[in-house]
Order: structure tokens, then C-alpha cells, then sequence
């Protein structure tokens, strides 16, 4: 199969620079870095796709098998990486591609030699001694909510999941984004987004890692950024000032100055 094709892969920047792989979340696409490349471009080599049934990518190549787990989405950044003979690359994975980027780094750890996280959640539904946010009927009216009337659920939870409320242009967006994707695929990628627990996965992660959360956000409120951090040996944990969990649209300075000095710290 053609990757690039699959992936809709864009490739920009500075060519002789390290490589750096910008991973969008659930019902988004590459475009949602718009505000980060131009902060890359001249020293990194910047590299972006769309998942599968995201964006401009293949719909033909959807499997509902394959992207039930985060497994089917980490080994697709995988072979992104192979298409593109990737070394030491730098993941930076938003949402729930923060913990994609983690399982495809334990999977091909030559490939991906560094960790952002923006706004990362190992798992969004409460547990004995975690708050991930949610509770379970939390996440079992989301889902129904979504499987009854996805494009009202959209309408409804893009402001919400963009927190940002003295600028419902973001939320406008990210609805569109919603909107835009495919409703079935989108579904079970709700699922396997909502549905996951990879929290023993942190604890594998052995490459210099950053996690950003903000200081409001609906989705991965400030006690999972905590626990990611504790999960993770030798992270750094940012705090950014920034209301929602998309600081790369709503608060990018903020957010473009943490990752261009980790990078410059990791090279």
C-alpha cells in the first residue's frame, strides 16, 4: 500500500534538520498544527498526516478491526516512519496521539527518539486511586450521544472540548473538523479513544519526554498531566497558561515556545 497516499503525509522544513511528527487527535486533521510549523520549519524537518478516516486521507484503507485499539493507529505512525526511512524523529502527538506516539516508539524505538505530549489522557474514564475525568456513564452517554446524532454531538462538544469561550471561533473550527470526518469511522474512533487505558504503557517509555497540559482543560484535567508525568521517568511536565485541551489553536506561543525549547534541549 502506498503510505503516503494512505496518510496523505506532508513533508516541509528544513530538510537537514531532525525530524519532527506532528499527530493530530480524534476528529481532526493535520491542518490543527497550521499554527505550529511555521515555528519549525527552519531548523526541523516537519512532517504531518491525517489517520485514517481523518482528513484527506483513504477512506478505502479503513479497517474497523485494525482501529479498534490504539494499536491499529500506532502501528500506521510506524509505517509512516518505515515509508519515510524516519531516525531519531521527534514525536509530538495531541490528545490521544500523545499515547499512540508512545506505543509506536515502544514498537519501533529506533524510529522515534523523543516524546511531546499536548494534553495527553492514559485513560479518560475514573478509576480506584485516578481521576481520568470522566466517570463510566460519562463516557457511555458520550458514546450513545455520538452513535444517535453525531453531527448534534459535534455541534455540542467541539466548544466544550475547545474551552475557549471568549473565542467560539476555535470551537466553530473544531466543530467543521467533527463534522468533516466520516461518521462511522469517527465512531469507533471515539471509542478507542474513550475507551482506552494504556497507563501500564508510560511506564515503558525510556526517551526524553515533555508534557504539556493546561491550566483548564474539560478533557485531561491537570491530574492526568500530573500522572503522566509520575509515569514517565525523567519527563518534564509544563504547565501551560491556556484554557482547553487544543493549546496549539488557542494558546500556540505558549505552547510553540515549550516544544522549540525541548527540542533544542533534546538535540
Amino acid at each position: 500500500m502506498d503510505i503516503e497516499h494512505r496518510n496523505n503525509i506532508t513533508v516541509t522544513g528544513n530538510p537537514r534538520g531532525r525530524t519532527v511528527v506532528l499527530a493530530h487527535g480524534f476528529g481532526c486533521d493535520q491542518n490543527m498544527w497550521r499554527l505550529t510549523v511555521p515555528a519549525l520549519v527552519d531548523e526541523y524537518r516537519v512532517v504531518m498526516f491525517d489517520y485514517v478516516g481523518s482528513g484527506r486521507s483513504d477512506l478505502s484503507a479503513f479497517s474497523e478491526d485494525r482501529y479498534s485499539s490504539l494499536e491499529g493507529y500506532a502501528r500506521d505512525v510506524v509505517e509512516i516512519c518505515e515509508a519515510l526511512d524516519l531516525r531519531d524523529a521527534v514525536f509530538v502527538g495531541h490528545s490521544v496521539s500523545a499515547m499512540i506516539g508512545v506505543l509506536a516508539a515502544d514498537m519501533a524505538p529506533e524510529r522515534i527518539g523523543a516524546l511531546v505530549m499536548v494534553a495527553p489522557s492514559p485513560r479518560y474514564i475514573d478509576d480506584e486511586g485516578y481521576r481520568g475525568g470522566f466517570s463510566a456513564e460519562d463516557i457511555d452517554e458520550l458514546l450513545a450521544s455520538l452513535d444517535l446524532n453525531y453531527l448534534g454531538w459535534s455541534a455540542a462538544m467541539a466548544p466544550v472540548i475547545m474551552g475557549n469561550a471568549d473565542r467560539p471561533e476555535l470551537g466553530e473550527e473544531l466543530k467543521n473538523s467533527f463534522c468533516a470526518t466520516d461518521p462511522d469511522m469517527a465512531r469507533v474512533f471515539a471509542r478507542t479513544t474513550f475507551l482506552s487505558d494504556a497507563r501500564d504503557d508510560l511506564k515503558k517509555v525510556r526517551i526524553p519526554t515533555l508534557v504539556l497540559e493546561c491550566t483548564q482543560d474539560a478533557i485531561a484535567p491537570r491530574e492526568v498531566g500530573a500522572y503522566v508525568h509520575a509515569s514517565i521517568p525523567g519527563s518534564t511536565l509544563i504547565t501551560l497558561d491556556a484554557t482547553g485541551h487544543c493549546p496549539h489553536l488557542s494558546s500556540p506561543e505558549a505552547t510553540n515556545e515549550a516544544i522549540t525549547d525541548f527540542l533544542a534541549a533534546v538535540r
